[in-house]
């Protein structure tokens, strides 16, 4: 397949008039397949831009910087956006308002110390070993089948697994696990339909029963609170406030959601992109031939690689704020309540804050991207990201450095979280 039909271009002129009626709850199909176009246009021209509904988007580096900085007047509660979105009493309201990333301190404040005691640097660098077991299995049931899908064979079976470990889920129940995050996070999008409503609320209802026997599991039998983050959940802090059992649920599907769909959008993203940039991939291939001997070398190689991967394409695209007193971003005074979204995959494009920005440049210094937030509600999982990222593509690349696309990559038709449903591929 030609390369070029991974992400097609836009003329100046189409993203002008994308940008002109840009509606996040109705996107056109070409704004899916390549909107980094349409976001420079609104940078260069409305940075701060009122949409339909009467929120705003922001698309410029310094301007989401400056909102992420500023929690005392901007808030990540979504009562009341969320609310009349999926209705009062929903599966989806109670878990998408009780989870750590769309709350304030101090219920934010607890629940993020309490994940990270398990998130500690000892306990991720404990994981790489098992991460390693993991991904090399995966890479032979590829070579033994000649090839496969990157995202369903690859991407999305790394990350399931590893917050599975995290939650201590048994692995006969892990079957539902992938379709639960896919349903429960599309339901995040501007526009839901019917039937994404439906299926986010079944889903957040079985996870959450599912959930309930575990922890009462857990409760009896506990596990070592320094890896277990569940045991960690359900215990609280020797001397501080334990979570309520909502927290504690809603947390927890929140883990899985968090973990899986980032991480598994960065490596299909990752491994895709490649494609498109053959110097690139060339280039970083012959740099992890000569450290091959270098194992400290190589991996901050790859580090590097990683975040110039999660800058280009940033797995989650959009952010939310909420005014909670007048104020003033990019020249633009906002009101008390104004509904802010926040445009990371713009931010992380903007020629302001990164030279070339709509290059791949796996050698970029000096990259602060905002892949991971900013802030206090900047990912408690970075780390663990950027490990799952770098043993799952370093290894796969070691193992096939020769792979191609045997067909286009469908993408997952998502403005908020953007990766591939599907990329099948060949190793020869």
């Amino acid at each position: 397949m030609s390369a070029a039909t991974v992400t097609p271009p836009m003329s100046r002129a189409r993203a002008r008039e994308i940008a002109a009626g840009l509606d996040l709850r109705a996107l056109p199909p070409d704004f899916y397949a390549n909107p980094y176009p349409v976001y420079a246009f609104l940078r260069e021209s409305e940075p701060v831009r009122r949409m339909p509904d009467g929120s705003y988007l922001v698309t410029k580096y310094a301007d989401l910087v400056g909102v992420n900085r500023d929690a005392q007047a901007f808030s990540s509660d979504k009562k009341v956006e969320f609310t009349p979105k999926y209705g009062a009493g929903s599966p989806l309201l109670e878990h998408h308002t009780t989870s750590l990333v769309f709350n304030d301190p101090p219920l934010h404040t607890r629940v993020r110390k309490l994940m990270m005691g398990a998130l500690t640097r000892r306990a991720i660098a404990d994981m790489e070993p098992g991460l390693v077991t993991l991904v090399d299995g995966l890479l032979d049931r590829i070579e033994s089948q000649g090839g496969g899908d990157l995202v369903e064979d690859f991407a999305s079976a790394i990350p399931v697994e590893i917050i599975g470990n995290l939650l201590g889920v048994p692995h006969a129940g892990r079957g539902p696990l992938r379709a639960w995050s896919l349903a429960i996070l599309g339901a995040l999008e501007p526009r839901l339909t019917p039937g994404q409503e439906a299926l986010g609320n079944r889903s957040v209802g079985e996870f959450t029963a599912y959930l309930k026997t575990l922890v009462a599991h857990r409760r009896k039998y506990p596990g070592d609170p320094e890896h277990d983050v569940l045991t960690r959940l359900i215990q609280g802090e020797a001397a501080g406030e334990r979570l309520t059992e909502s927290e504690l649920l809603q947390n927890c599907v929140f883990i899985l959601n968090a973990g899986h769909e980032t991480t598994t959008n960065l490596i299909g993203n990752a491994l895709v992109a490649l494609q498109e940039w053959p110097d690139e991939k060339e280039a970083l291939l012959a740099r992890m031939r000569r450290m091959a001997a270098d194992p400290a070398a190589l991996e901050a190689d790859l580090g590097a690689a990683i975040d110039e991967f999660l800058r280009f394409e940033s797995s989650n695209q959009l952010g939310n704020r909420r005014a909670v007193r007048p104020c003033v971003v990019g020249g633009v005074p906002l009101e008390e309540g104004a509904l802010v979204t926040l445009c990371i995959g713009a931010a992380n494009r903007d020629p302001a804050q990164f030279i070339n920005p709509d290059t791949l440049d796996l050698s970029r210094q000096d990259n602060r991207h905002l892949a991971f937030g900013f802030g206090i509600h900047q990912c408690a999982g970075l780390s663990l990201a950027r490990l799952e990222g770098r043993i799952a593509i370093g290894r796969f690349l070691q193992r096939f450095p020769g792979y191609r696309l045997t067909a286009p990559p469908l993408r997952g038709g998502r403005a908020r979280f953007r990766g591939f449903l599907h990329a099948a591929f060949a190793i020869r």
